[in-house]
């Protein structure tokens, strides 16, 4: 292990680190939205920029995640790694799904690329793993498969397993959270009040998980990668990191799925507004074939 300086939100930026993989993923990603943007306003079309800022935010967030001074800590402090965890899984995927992507790029695309993407958005495999259910038992149960298994010990010792533990963090929440507050027209998308009760139902379980990290001995029982944590911080710190880490994901997990619930309410709002006024629209045609001129 590379000796750091003390953990600090200074060293968020001190500590920023280059890392290729997530550097040019994102580079890739900023690169085909921009372009999809260029074309709509090349042809007259409008995009909203709105989207465009969300969609840069998530990216944004990914960065903070993956190549900030927090990523050079996430093998060393769990309290480190668990803000990480709860920025690829929860704050990221909503941004990126509010920028709306599958949407620019079926509106840019050539006629064949169009295709390939509507084949895929189509194929039998994304249609289960959008099927609402499949995302929740994915986003509530594999923190606790990461966490009470050997699992999250071995990816602090690989770096291969490290990453891709990062892309799992994001497909995950991509895979929750895009059907639910995104507006691409994508499989797997519930009424309004299933999307208000998966969310919902996501409560218990983070209060649940956050408690059970927290809930460590003072003699170290319960010390998630003990192997790993003890040579570097002793029993205290070790117990004193993993609490912390407990405490945020229970707190954060918590507040941001409040948060999620207020936005799909409002999101239902609006959209039961629009029905009204089409329905509004659709009587008084109506209104007018039969009085005639």
């Amino acid at each position: 292990m590379h000796p750091l300086p003390t953990f600090g939100w200074e060293t968020v930026f001190t500590q920023a680190r280059f890392e290729l993989g997530p550097l040019l993923g994102l580079l890739v990603a900023a690169g085909f939205y921009g372009l999809g943007v260029r074309r709509l306003a090349a042809r007259g079309d409008r995009w909203a920029a709105g989207r465009t800022i969300a969609f840069a935010a998530g990216l944004l967030v990914i960065a903070v995640a993956t190549l900030s001074g927090l990523a050079a800590y996430d093998d060393d402090l769990f309290g480190a790694h668990m803000v990480q965890h709860m920025l690829l899984s929860m704050v990221a995927p909503v941004f990126l799904a509010m920028g709306a992507p599958v949407t620019l790029a079926l509106r840019t695309l050539p006629a064949r690329g169009r295709g390939w993407l509507l084949g895929v958005l189509h194929a039998r495999v994304v249609s289960v793993l959008t099927f609402p259910l499949v995302p929740w038992l994915l986003f509530v149960g594999s923190p606790f498969a990461l966490y009470f298994s050997g699992w999250y010990p071995a990816t602090l010792d690989n770096r291969l397993l490290h990453e891709l533990l990062h892309a799992h963090f994001l497909l995950v929440g991509c895979l929750f959270f895009w059907p639910i507050v995104g507006v691409d027209p994508l499989p797997g998308r519930a009424g309004y009040p299933f999307r208000m009760l998966l969310l919902a139902a996501t409560l218990p379980f983070h209060a649940f998980l956050g408690i059970a990290v927290m809930s460590v001995g003072d003699d170290g029982k319960g010390l998630i990668a003990a192997d790993h944590y003890l040579p570097l911080h002793g029993l205290q710190g070790s117990v004193f990191q993993q609490q912390v880490g407990g405490g945020a994901l229970w707190a954060s997990g918590d507040l941001v799925g409040l948060l999620f619930l207020g936005v799909v309410l409002v999101q239902w709002m609006r959209a039961s507004e629009r029905e009204a006024a089409r329905e509004d629209r659709r009587l008084d045609r109506l209104e007018e074939s039969l009085t005639g001129p």
